[in-house]
């Protein structure tokens, strides 16, 4: 059996996953559980540093030699915004924090 609070740490997860940044910023304004907010704080920072990663390659897509790199970079944070959430989603159903690797850390948890 899930508890309550397992159920709102792992919907913060699914949806940065789906919905960016808006929705853990939701849950982290309107929840007073100290639990889920340390986890808003870790999806809204990966998905802060995933904001400043697609905006470094979409930069780079304005030099001509730096178009392969830039295709390469949104294919791989591409990936890595898949993959990260469900390893978030697994440990946070085990009731662990998982910090998103290459996350910047805006918020201190």
């Amino acid at each position: 059996m899930v508890k309550k609070s397992n159920t709102m740490i792992i919907l913060t997860h699914v949806l940065g996953w789906i919905a960016g940044f808006l929705g853990p910023l939701i849950i982290y304004l309107t929840s007073e559980n100290a639990e889920v907010k340390k986890h808003a704080k870790e999806v809204l920072n990966w998905q802060f540093s995933m904001i400043v990663y697609m905006s470094a390659a979409a930069i780079l897509m304005f030099t001509i030699i730096l178009i392969p790199l830039s295709v390469i970079t949104f294919v791989a944070l591409f990936i890595l915004n898949i993959v990260f959430p469900i390893i978030a989603i697994v440990k946070a159903s085990e009731g662990k924090v998982w910090k998103y690797p290459l996350s910047i850390p805006f918020f201190k948890i």
